[in-house]
């Protein structure tokens, strides 16, 4: 569990002082995946500088299972910084070194074994997909591969906490997905909470349970994703949701009008039809579409409704699930939207 409380953190620059950070506060539960989202210069990477204890705050305290990080200097902020796993955009890999021998470096500045240190070594190229490449050296690999190899060097000493400062920026889209689904196995397989900062929206759609958004350095939304995605005002259902394009002579066929969120399998695929029998009312997708949020299919759709019990059949979809967030009635209704 990693606990951010009042973060503020300043830099001088030109003899005036920045205010990169005011106030942060986030939780991050053990286990998961957590986003951290913003324009550049909007604090990211300086709050996962603070995470990592790479960076001490002005003010605020981040706790580590309850762990006050201010408070440890000397040998017990080194033991508790091996705890954190540091994966940064430009990866700290020695050339004249093999990608095997870069991943095992960790390792060895800890006094593991031979036998052991291969062992993990191997889990770990296995891991993130390189095997085959673990006798070549990083100028050998691709921008993706090579950010591959900064993870697995990452984890290396078995650390609780993975953080990714935009683990898929210089990366190849094509490429990209390979980091994120490394990133999804060290959670997943190792146990390991991971925290990413990132510019791209795509990355929370794919990657993350819970985000929290930033801007000028200060925290504008939290929550789990699907949470947030299910409020369309919001600026993470803003990202990953699909737009909603229609005419106004579109809707003006219909009796009225909704703009409906479902999320999960049996929303998405049963509670429209079941909606539209029970209470004699058609229903035509006349805007939006279906995304994914990690495995979970997700529903943004503009609905025309035909009926006379479509006020109804809308409130029946709301009470199990569906997030209906915009009506209006007919031609006029939708002129004043």
């Amino acid at each position: 569990m990693i606990t951010v409380e009042n973060l503020s953190k300043s830099f001088a620059t030109n003899g005036n002082s920045v205010l990169a950070l005011r106030d942060v506060s986030v939780d991050v539960q053990a286990g998961s995946l957590f986003g951290v989202v913003g324009p550049a210069g909007s604090g990211k990477s300086v709050l996962a500088r603070c995470i990592a204890l790479q960076e001490r705050p002005d003010r605020g305290v981040v706790r580590l299972d309850g762990l006050n990080t201010g408070t440890l200097d000397g040998r017990r902020l080194r033991e508790i910084r091996r705890q954190l796993g540091v994966v940064s955009t430009k990866p700290e890999l020695i050339a004249e070194r093999t990608i095997a021998g870069n991943i095992a470096s960790p390792l060895e500045q800890l006094g593991v074994d031979g036998p052991q240190r291969r062992s993990r070594v191997g889990s770990l190229l296995d891991l993130v997909g390189l095997t085959p490449r673990a006798a070549q050296r990083p100028g050998e690999l691709s921008a993706g591969q090579l950010r591959r190899v900064a993870v697995a060097k990452a984890l290396a000493a078995a650390p609780a906490v993975l953080l990714a400062d935009d683990p898929t920026a210089g990366v190849d889209p094509e490429e990209a997905g390979a980091v994120l689904t490394v990133l999804d196995r060290a959670r997943s397989e190792l146990g390991v909470t991971v925290v990413v900062t990132t510019p791209d929206a795509g990355v929370v759609r794919r990657l993350c349970d819970d985000v929290a958004v930033l801007e000028d350095g200060t925290v504008v939304e939290r929550g789990t994703v699907l949470d947030l995605i299910s409020d369309p005002a919001s600026r993470t259902a803003q990202a990953l949701l699909p737009a909603i394009e229609t005419s106004r002579s579109q809707v003006a066929r219909y009796d009225r009008s909704a703009d409906v969120v479902l999320i999960g399998f049996a929303s998405v695929g049963a509670l429209l039809p079941e909606a539209a029998g029970r209470f004699d009312v058609e229903f035509a997708t006349i805007g939006g579409g279906l995304t994914r949020i990690g495995d979970t299919p997700v529903g943004r759709f503009r609905l025309g409704v035909r009926g006379e019990r479509a006020d109804a059949a809308l409130a029946w979809v709301a009470e199990r699930g569906g997030h209906v967030t915009h009506t209006a009635r007919g031609p006029q209704g939708i002129a004043a939207a």
